[in-house]
């Protein structure tokens, strides 16, 4: 039974910013601080199947592709790694890239990741302040400047580059044209089932996401019966004997938490595993589950 506000590590990336205000306190100097993410203690970090990030871009990201889970264990990896952006603040203009233009076959891709084209094949997209990306594994993707984005991913770091914006690091041509779909990404609703605390973002086999906005001063009670996260995105709360604000990430697992929310009202994101919503994962007290989703609704995962 676990109730802990997560640790955070920081990474540096050549892509990175040194001012993560107002979701960190940290200061980096001299570093460019790409992602922190949010770590469950040692005794609970190895048995965590989801990982959730913050990323702060001051310059476009590789092209890159993740593997499907068939893909890496053909590899010798444990799993693959499907992915979901969450934007905390995009600068004017700014664009995540989600997919190809077209589909193409697997030789005109790899001689576009050889020769620089693949630039030319990407699919852009200009990106606002509470948009959500899903990025399902084997969809070719990048992430451009000016964004803060929450990411949440399967536990696994294997990423292939494609293109690196000039930064000569190292391409990952084999396994990158190995593990894509070399083709436009699914188009996916934003949100498809609503009420006034919850929003389901996704419900992916591998993690569901939701977007949840509590009034101030309500009381309400979390049952995470499994792996379960919360990023707090604005306002505050009591979470068992935990005070959180903006930027705290808390961890969850088979256990029950009393949420006492604060006069500035609480939003966050929840995360927990797939494949379906969980109706009771959130309660407000004193109600008879009026605030539950109805689940007669078509869920598209």
């Amino acid at each position: 039974m676990t109730i802990e506000r997560a640790g955070v590590r920081a990474v540096t990336k050549p892509w990175g910013s040194a001012d993560l205000r107002p979701w960190s306190v940290l200061v980096p100097a001299g570093r460019l601080i790409g992602e922190l993410w949010f770590q469950p203690s040692a005794s609970s970090v190895l048995s965590a199947k989801i990982l959730l990030k913050l990323l702060f871009t001051k310059e476009n990201l590789s092209i890159q592709v993740h593997p499907s889970d068939v893909f890496a264990l053909a590899v010798g990896l444990s799993n693959g790694k499907s992915e979901a952006w969450y934007v905390l603040s995009a600068d004017p203009g700014a664009k995540v890239a989600v997919g190809l233009k077209r589909t193409i076959p697997a030789p005109r891709l790899r001689e576009a990741i050889l020769d620089g084209s693949i630039t030319e094949l990407i699919e852009w997209r200009e990106v606002k302040k509470d948009d959500f990306v899903f990025v399902p594994a084997g969809t070719i993707h990048a992430i451009g400047a000016g964004l803060v984005i929450a990411e949440i991913q399967q536990s696994n770091g294997a990423t292939y580059r494609m293109f690196d914006f000039g930064r000569q690091r190292e391409l990952h041509v084999d396994d990158a044209v190995g593990a894509a779909i070399a083709g436009p990404a699914e188009k996916l609703p934003a949100s498809v089932v609503s009420t006034d605390a919850r929003s389901l973002l996704v419900a992916d086999q591998h993690f569901v996401c939701e977007r949840i906005v509590l009034q101030p001063d309500t009381d309400w009670e979390v049952d995470a019966r499994t792996e379960t996260w919360l990023l707090v995105l604005e306002g505050n709360a009591q979470i068992s004997s935990l005070d959180v604000s903006i930027g705290d990430a808390l961890f969850l697992d088979a256990d029950h938490a009393r949420v006492a929310i604060g006069s500035c009202g609480l939003g966050a994101l929840l995360v927990y595993g797939g494949p379906e919503q969980i109706p009771g994962l959130l309660r407000k007290v004193g109600t008879n589950h009026a605030d539950l989703p109805d689940l007669s609704a078509e869920v598209k995962h």
